[in-house]
């Protein structure tokens, strides 16, 4: 018996090295990029997962780098990734959309969003392309113009207003809170006033079990992901029945022409429907609320830049022949000082670590192979923190972008995506950013003392 017991130990441990050594080894045409496949089934995840407290790069992907160079293999949730913070791969991966990558999610992104199922990569171009025109024509340039930016000013100066009664405020917290309020009424008609429903709180929730390990049991930040997840896909739901059985009564929201779209193609269902809208909010509010919370850091440690702003907006108003009409399209696309702030604040505050795709076959690179099925991060950070563009480059100073020529940051500053992919709401968050800072400089004195900055 124990020599039978000593032949199943020892076949149990050559099939256990084999499976490591497989893991350690993931099979490729070619030399693929240096690094460690982590530990098993979890890879490099929670080191990736480690929030990031600095304007520098997130402190794992800076490790790595000075470890194994800018471009170097890991595993993610059991998924084995290239990661890549060299400017020149990225641009190129980038230009690559639908020739030699695709998009790709992890796998949190594809649960939560309704994004799994064998059908889905056959489909992602389709689905893409709906969904970037839908939000194009509802939150591009000629809505904003027309209708959304006096909406987006109506809510900023009532939501600042009531901060400005109440004390010290946390800007994350309120300005998502702020977002969410615009956001869920435009996109599906929900009234604050009116429900008991704290969609601002679920929407926070949501947002921050996003970009955790997808265990989804009682206790990780998943399980409440999820719960909050299935709150917000309840109340829109319930506007999504009346919809249905009163397709006359339109409120002019987005829900109206997904309504109107519904079952016109084959993936136009309602828990399609329910899926883009929360995704549209979680889109909304984070980029939102995470750039405006940094610039009131970045104000209180550089006040020049508050009273650039100050003078600036102060002209804008000087020139106005009805001091209380709200903001117009041309004074919003007069702010040149304001897009400096802007942009310099969003080059220093992103969101995720990187923008992610996946190999539709082998990528030659540099010596390396990145294999064909593989995941890719594009560490897009590293374009908007090159040393070779950006002097001093963790310095906020937005008076650099009066001197960066208009091609070259394009191609080094890509805070909403690149390529094909660029977020259809990208004009919408730089809008709205801009009219928070108008109503704030141009009403609001005491800045650095209306917010805490957690």
């Amino acid at each position: 018996m124990s020599q039978v017991g000593l032949c199943v130990v020892s076949v149990v441990t050559i099939l256990i090295s084999q499976w490591l050594y497989k893991w350690r080894n993931p099979k490729c045409n070619g030399v693929r990029p240096p690094g460690s496949m982590g530990l098993p089934f979890i890879g490099e995840t929670f080191q990736l997962l480690i929030p990031n407290y600095s304007l520098d790069l997130h402190p794992f992907i800076k490790k790595i780098i000075e470890k194994y160079g800018k471009v170097f293999s890991t595993n993610l949730v059991g998924r084995p990734m290239v990661i890549t913070a060299d400017p020149k791969l990225n641009n190129y991966l980038i230009q690559q959309e639908g020739r030699e990558v695709e998009l790709w999610y992890l796998d949190t992104f594809q649960k939560v969003f309704g994004l799994e199922g064998e059908a889905r990569p056959n489909a992602v171009v389709q689905i893409h392309k709906y969904v970037r025109g839908s939000y194009l024509n509802f939150f591009g340039v000629d809505r904003l113009r027309t209708k959304l930016l006096p909406e987006i000013e109506t809510t900023v100066r009532i939501n600042m207003h009531r901060w400005s009664t109440q004390g010290t405020t946390d800007a994350k917290k309120e300005t998502a809170n702020m977002v969410a309020i615009f956001a869920a009424k435009t996109l599906f008609g929900h009234d604050f006033e009116k429900s008991s429903d704290d969609i601002g709180i679920t929407i926070a929730g949501f947002v921050e079990g996003l970009l955790s390990f997808p265990l989804n049991i009682p206790g990780t930040k998943f399980y409440k992901c999820m719960k909050d997840k299935d709150k917000l896909e309840k109340v829109i739901r319930a506007k999504l029945k009346e919809r249905i059985a009163c397709p006359e009564e339109k409120k002019g929201d987005f829900l109206d022409q997904a309504v109107k779209d519904l079952n016109t193609d084959f993936f136009l269902t309602e828990n399609f429907i329910l899926s883009i809208i929360v995704g549209a909010l979680f889109a909304t509010v984070e980029s939102i609320s995470t750039a405006i919370a940094l610039s009131f850091k970045l104000f209180a440690e550089h006040p020049w830049v508050v009273e650039d702003l100050v003078a600036e907006h102060d002209i804008l108003l000087k020139n106005r022949e009805n001091k209380e009409s709200p903001l117009t399209w041309d004074e919003y696309k007069s702010m040149t000082v304001t897009m400096h702030v802007i942009n310099e604040v969003l080059r220093l505050g992103n969101v995720a670590p990187g923008i992610l795709r996946k190999t539709l076959k082998d990528i030659n690179y540099n010596g390396y192979t990145i294999p064909a099925g593989w995941a890719i991060m594009i560490v897009n950070s590293t374009l908007q923190l090159n040393p070779d563009v950006f002097k001093d480059l963790l310095k906020f100073n937005p008076k650099r972008w009066k001197d960066i020529d208009p091609q070259i940051a394009s191609k080094n500053f890509m805070p909403f995506g690149g390529g094909t992919r660029q977020c259809a709401g990208a004009e919408l968050a730089k809008s709205f950013f801009a009219i928070f800072l108008h109503v704030l400089v141009s009403e609001y004195r005491c800045v650095s003392h209306l917010f805490h900055i957690s």
